[in-house]
């Protein structure tokens, strides 16, 4: 079977390796999210048997995503993810609004979140005013972004090094943490009993929301899979080891938040990890968590800057985005007026965001839009391209990823009936991107 072909227009050089692919996944996925959500997944949840029952679900749920993007990123490993995927699988109009949804909304929503959460922890961290969250955010942004326009492995090398510190600082956490014999085991010990009394189903429903928005990233390897050393290969394995790796990281972190706090304490915890680690270690442990924080966030807006960007890039090239997006620096290689674009757009959200959690739910169900329709992909290149190459087929075809879709649908539409506001903002992104669309199109 031929390996398959990247796009005749990409210019972008295959420099990165399964390491590097692995580590674009842990570093995109562990960020701000394990340390600063599981307080209000405790509000939503106030039982430890839903709140693993939560975080299991959602590194299963990414999984069985993970199968059917392993099939779609090993049969088009180019630039822009599951804007190819429905490009070809449907129309250039669905690949359009996905690569839009995505570009806007997941990735450049997700990079303003973090430099606001990454402004906002650095400020108080140091005892500066809040004030000054926005300006540091934008600083942030700015520095990662030339970070990454200065190359790719430069941005690789970035990732690979926190993703090295994250894995091995939070299984030390999780690892030492009950040897200090300040918490309590009997705060895990109700797995079971009184689960189903606890929480209502839809409160199990709108605590996904926080938990997906933790695990974002997991599909992070297909969108940069023309830079991609044997990506027949390489991109599967990435999205299974990164998935996996995380999976474990804040199932083990989950145990130790609630060795150390009961639930009652947990719920409404603005940063679990600090709490925690204040707990077993003390003021000083709490602090160097803290740091850890800023560490894990600044990894995760690094990890970000560099793949958004390839989405607005795989558009261009096919003539439905801005002009000159689809230009790769001479020297540099990389994709520097779409990083560029990018920062810009970020930088707005930065502006007008509002809070974390409104910011938060926004993005979630941008993300179960996209993912939706990425399944959806895959059933249709089954019937309509069988001829091409699959280096991978998706483990439990048909039955699993029809089980993916119908999960992501009802956790949708738990979204959209619990957070209104932030689904309608949502799905007008989506529909906004028709007519602009069209300009595009007609040109």
């Amino acid at each position: 079977m031929t390996e398959p072909s990247a796009h005749p227009r990409d210019r972008l050089r295959r420099e990165l390796s399964l390491r590097d692919a692995v580590f674009l996944v842990v570093a995109s996925v562990v960020g701000s999210g394990i340390f600063l959500t599981p307080g209000a997944i405790a509000e939503r949840l106030p039982h430890p048997g839903l709140i693993f029952a939560a975080w299991t679900f959602g590194g299963l749920l990414s999984l069985v995503g993970a199968l059917a993007n392993a099939e779609l990123g090993a049969m088009y490993p180019r630039a822009g993810g599951n804007y190819v995927y429905l490009r070809e699988a449907f129309h250039p109009l669905a690949g359009f609004l996905a690569g839009w949804l995505s570009f806007v909304s997941i990735f450049a929503g997700t990079v303003a979140a973090l430099g606001v959460g990454f402004g906002a922890a650095l400020a108080t961290f140091l005892g500066w005013s809040i004030d000054l969250a926005v300006p540091i955010g934008v600083v942030a942004i700015v520095a990662s972004s030339l970070l990454n326009f200065l190359g790719v492995r430069y941005g690789a090398a970035a990732n690979n090094a926190t993703a090295w510190v994250k894995v091995v600082a939070l299984i030390a956490f999780g690892v030492v943490a009950p040897f200090t014999g300040r918490g309590e085991l009997s705060n895990l010990a109700p797995l079971a009993t009184g689960a189903l009394d606890a929480a209502p189903p839809l409160a199990f429903v709108l605590a996904l929301s926080p938990v997906l928005f933790s695990y974002l990233g997991w599909n992070a390897s297909v969108y940069v899979a023309s830079e991609i050393r044997e990506p027949g290969r390489n991109v599967p394995r990435s999205l299974f080891v990164g998935l996996a790796l995380c999976t474990g990281i804040y199932l083990l972190l989950n145990a130790v938040y609630l060795y150390a706090l009961p639930v009652e304490t947990l719920r409404g915890q603005p940063n679990a990890g600090e709490a925690a680690a204040t707990v077993l270690f003390g003021e000083f442990g709490g602090r160097l968590v803290a740091g850890f924080v800023l560490l894990s966030i600044l990894g995760t807006l690094n990890a970000t800057v560099l793949v958004g960007p390839r989405i607005a890039y795989a558009m261009a090239l096919d003539g439905l985005f801005t002009r000159g997006v689809d230009r790769v620096h001479e020297g540099y290689r990389t994709p520097g007026v779409a990083i560029a674009l990018q920062a810009g757009v970020s930088i707005l959200l930065v502006v007008l965001l509002q809070s974390f959690p409104s910011a938060l739910d926004y993005t979630t169900f941008a993300i179960l839009l996209a993912t939706v329709a990425d399944t959806a992909a895959l059933y249709a290149l089954r019937v309509r391209r069988p001829d091409l190459p699959r280096p991978y087929r998706a483990w439990g075809y048909p039955w699993l990823p029809a089980l993916y879709l119908v999960a992501n649908a009802g956790i949708a539409l738990g979204l959209a009936i619990g957070r209104p506001e932030e689904a309608l903002v949502a799905a007008l992104f989506l529909v906004a991107g028709v007519p602009i669309y069209w300009i595009f199109a007609r040109d």
